[in-house]
């Protein structure tokens, strides 16, 4: 039998040493809110789910159907799954996202193209009421690094869109999913365009130096963006996880 949950404590899940929880990651520290990093890129064994008082899931350059790649992937599909429904808060961004929706049966797949680059994401109406993206902003730029999309599972409510695709962030019950970036600074992003995985989907960006460009955008619009991460998931912490900060 496992023991009591730790009614402070938050599960990282890293899929990719260079995406850490950033912004988010500041937040929980300057509130002394503590969090397990698990990075299960590098084998590290993932913990009983239920010990924990919420998840946090990044992003990394595998799909959430690689289960042949990364057989990990089906045992965090498994345990994301099982502790959502159970009604326990999560937030997933990028890759994240779509293990959420994976987990909660909807389809992941490749979109129409690669979405890459600082671009505007737009709120759905029924953000307007979210104790979370509420606060939001009707229209706000945000970076896109991904090719896959997914389908919104049943009993999710769409809660942002963009131009190119359809499906930007939804929630479902206590678990919100975040296909875009707003957490990350210029900094951590030139640290992206070196990465192999992640280099080839930069061609979707014209110009001679794809990696200038999209750091350039990154580092126009990180000030405001990196504050609206900031926002978002303070109301997150408090509104849906209860986590005002590490006092208990």
């Amino acid at each position: 039998m496992s023991e009591p949950a730790d009614t402070r404590r938050l599960l990282v899940l890293q899929h990719i040493g260079c995406e850490p929880p950033a912004a988010y990651g500041d937040v929980l520290e300057e509130r002394g809110i503590p969090a397990d990093t698990v990075n299960l890129h590098a084998g590290e064994p993932l913990p009983d789910v239920r010990d924990y008082a919420g998840i946090i899931a990044m992003g990394g350059p595998m799909g959430t159907y690689d289960d042949a790649l990364h057989p990990w992937l089906a045992l965090e599909k498994r345990e994301i799954e099982r502790a959502v429904r159970a009604g326990m808060p999560f937030w997933g961004v990028c890759l994240g996202a779509q293990l959420l929706a994976a987990s909660l049966g909807g389809r992941v797949h490749p979109g129409p193209q690669p979405e890459v680059g600082v671009l505007a994401v737009s709120l759905a109406p029924a953000a307007e009421h979210d104790p979370v993206f509420g606060a939001a902003p009707p229209v706000f730029d945000a970076l896109q690094w991904h090719g896959d999309t997914y389908e919104l599972p049943e009993g999710a409510v769409r809660l942002a869109g963009s131009e190119l695709y359809e499906q930007q962030a939804f929630v479902f019950r206590r678990a919100y999913a975040l296909q875009f970036h707003i957490e990350v600074s210029a900094d951590l992003l030139s640290e992206w365009t070196t990465v192999p995985e992640y280099a080839a989907s930069l061609a979707a960006l014209p110009g001679p130096d794809p990696a200038a460009q999209l750091i350039s955008q990154a580092r126009r619009a990180q000030e405001e963006s990196v504050a609206l991460a900031r926002s978002l998931f303070s109301r997150w912490l408090e509104r849906v996880a209860g986590l005002a900060s590490g006092q208990s």
